[in-house]
């Protein structure tokens, strides 16, 4: 983890630009999921019981319990939360100055307070993973930023304090068991289709939201299909290991591999933020050196290496070799490969079985914790060692504190992710230490450390089932509702959306998978349209003159299942095809006893009465302003100028930054330059790299006087 600086300003930098789009698309959907009019109104899930205000803030954490005080209901509270997150979000990401360790806390407690009310609309694991991620940066964060202007203290590591790499480490292990857990599920699933090697012929129709490209990647070859799943479990299950590797190219490797395999994903489906959250943590296997940190190397000279290292690195090169040639020997013969040349295919099958998979994982999942272990103990004696180059009393006793502050929390932080790590594999599960078990238990409703598993099994195998709503005033003659983003006309194309997650349609993708009781916010869904609630309809049109009964609520509402599959090569003017299969909701209208009774076995019927928001104070006002201007924006539209807003500060930042960042030393000034005189941290400058530009162009004027 030497030379980490510029990587941890880079995860800084991601973090901040998820927690951006995050906070800004949960705001723009806040009052038709959440407000008095939505679907599940945010207002019942925080009802005092009469506990103590810290007892109760500890077994609910969320900051709303304090929007009554400012004259908000909980729907405002998570407003202006949302607001506020999606601000300082935008200031970590354009201001180093507030890459801070309280911003970063702020930003965490901001979305988990919006988890705690969330309910089904934010139960996806990548709300998990971002809570996470964000619990992290606020250890990876400095407590200061350092000044530009002064020089790099004396001992350490470029500067550096002893303790920042050990909570940096904590993301390569979070990335480490993020990649791992998902590619073992997909086997312990016994799915057929992971198995057979033929998952990704569905998973481009099948998904939730593809994009236009998931259909001609739908289309192309079968034996080329089979071939990334082969290397989906090489990417997921083979290459993470080797985030931990000595050798500095294998974790290099590991990373473009990493980022190969998100960025596929991203170009063939909308999944919000999660493959940019991903891609956030990549940033742990990266080191300054690869990312060219160190101001003026295309001018330095190269020095010869010293016997040491090349004598180390021969063993180093032997290790990459045989690690490479492990990887492919293993792949050709554990799933089959053979290049069929006349053909011009490759042909691939799983050689192994679901048993020989099972004791394989029994086998490697306590090792692998043992090797997350070694890496973390590595860190700790490293960490330890460049606590002993400090010098000075004061300086050595604030770095002691520090140390051991944040290297407690490290190894707390690894102990608790050790228990969701483990639930991949249940004998591992039963003989992990007990007091692993206790920790995660006092923390696990804080989402500090989460199981991962995505993609666990390939659904819609004979088609993707579709939920089609449809209205009518007088039950004869039926209006198909159409959302703005899941599949519905079949003469559409499928949308780009992310970075914004349009969480109404995702979870029409999960209610479509069984009967609609397994959903039961649907029936307040169908609800909420007979009443004609303005907000619930602007999350399925944002134009309210494309909704079919923009000018009169309908009388009857059903909802009919369909079977959806891309349209093959050639059929013009068609993306989808389509075909009825049942009836998914009985047709039903205000009044309804089968409404009636669905609502009341579900909880969805308010028995206290509606009251009216709240819109008499300053800051009620002020928030329905800001609703009111950003309403017309529909949601992608805004999140992508918030995107190109960051890009254009950014360019000027760079045009109006400070000439003597920018300045390049006249023509031969470089060579008759006198050497400076050596002093005892001299050696530290040459060799660590410069924080940025602006910093080599200080010391180059210190250096001129």
């Amino acid at each position: 983890m030497a030379g980490s600086r510029l990587p941890r300003q880079l995860f800084l930098q991601g973090v901040a630009a998820v927690f951006l789009f995050a906070f800004a698309s949960l705001y723009t959907q806040i009052p038709g999921l959440y407000g008095t009019e939505g679907i599940l109104p945010a207002r019942r899930t925080l009802r005092p019981q009469g506990k103590g205000p810290w007892q109760q803030l500890w077994e609910t954490p969320t900051l709303l319990w304090e929007a009554p005080r400012l004259g908000l209901d909980t729907a405002q509270g998570l407003e202006l939360l949302t607001l506020l997150g999606t601000l300082l979000a935008l200031g970590a990401l354009l201001l180093r100055q507030l890459r801070h360790l309280l911003v970063y806390l702020l930003l965490w407690a901001a979305y988990l307070s919006a988890c705690q009310v969330g309910q089904v609309f934010l139960y996806f694991q990548w709300d998990s993973l971002l809570l996470e991620t964000g619990f992290l940066a606020v250890l990876v964060a400095p407590l200061r930023q350092p000044s530009h202007h002064k020089q790099p203290p004396q001992g350490g590591m470029a500067g550096a304090s002893p303790h920042e790499v050990l909570p940096f480490w904590l993301v390569r292990w979070l990335l480490f068991r993020l990649m791992f857990a998902s590619g073992v599920v997909k086997l312990t699933s016994r799915c057929p289709t992971w198995w057979g090697l033929t998952a990704l012929t569905y998973h481009y129709e099948t998904q939730c939201l593809p994009t236009p490209a998931a259909w001609f990647a739908h289309h192309l070859p079968v034996w080329l299909h089979r071939l990334s799943v082969v290397a989906t479990f090489l990417i997921e299950i083979a290459v993470p290991p080797l985030f931990f590797a000595p050798a500095r190219r294998l974790r290099l490797a590991a990373f473009y591999s990493q980022v190969l395999l998100q960025v596929l994903i991203i170009i063939t489906g909308n999944y919000n933020f999660f493959n940019l959250l991903t891609l956030v943590l990549t940033t742990s296997l990266l080191d300054d050196r690869h990312l060219a940190a160190e101001a003026g190397n295309n001018r330095r000279k190269k020095t010869p290496a010293s016997w040491p290292k090349a004598l180390l690195a021969l063993p180093a090169l032997l290790l990459e070799l045989a690690v490479c040639g492990l990887l492919a020997f293993g792949t050709v013969h554990y799933f089959g490969l053979e290049v069929d040349w006349e053909q011009r295919t490759i042909h691939s099958r799983t050689t192994f079985t679901f048993h020989q998979f099972s004791q394989w994982l029994k086998m490697v999942t306590l090792p692998t914790m043992w090797l997350g272990g070694a890496s973390l103990a590595w860190e700790l004696l490293a960490a330890l060692w460049r606590w002993t180059q400090v010098q000075g009393s004061l300086r050595k006793l604030w770095t002691a504190v520090q140390l051991s502050i944040f290297g407690t929390a490290t190894v707390a932080m690894f102990l608790v992710s050790l228990v969701p790590y483990s639930y991949m594999e249940p004998s591992t599960h039963g003989r992990l230490w007990t007091g692993a078990h206790r920790l995660f238990g006092a923390v696990e409703h804080l989402q500090l450390a989460n199981s991962y598993g995505l993609f666990r099994r390939m659904t819609g195998l004979g088609g993707r089932p579709e939920v089609v709503l449809e209205g009518s005033y007088d039950k004869q003659h039926w209006t198909e509702i159409e959302f703005m983003y899941k599949p519905g006309n079949v003469s559409r194309p499928p949308p780009l959306v992310a970075p914004h997650q349009p969480r109404l349609d995702w979870q029409m993708w999960f209610a479509a998978l069984g009967p609609h009781t397994h959903s039961p916010w649907f029936t307040s869904l169908v609800l909420c349209l007979l009443q004609g609630n303005e907000p619930v309809i602007r999350l399925i049109q944002s134009d309210g003159a494309r909704y079919p009964f923009h000018q009169q609520p309908p009388t009857y509402v059903r909802a009919q299942r369909y079977k959806y599959w891309f349209s093959q090569p050639g059929e013009q003017g068609q993306w989808w095809r389509r075909q009825w299969v049942e009836e998914f909701f009985p047709p039903v209208s205000l009044g309804d006893p089968t409404l009636d009774t669905l609502l009341r076995q579900f909880g969805l019927q308010d028995k206290s009465p509606r009251r009216a928001r709240s819109s008499s104070n300053a800051l009620a006002q002020a928030l329905q302003w800001v609703r009111k201007q950003l309403s017309p924006l529909e949601a992608p539209t805004l999140l992508w100028g918030l995107i190109l807003a960051v890009g254009a500060i950014r360019v000027l930042q760079a045009l109006l930054g400070p000439r003597s960042s920018r300045a390049s030393p006249p023509p031969g000034e470089e060579k008759h330059r006198p050497a400076p005189k050596k002093d005892p941290g001299a050696a530290t400058d040459q060799a660590a790299p410069a924080p940025n530009s602006s910093n080599s162009g200080s010391q180059t004027a210190r250096r001129k006087k």
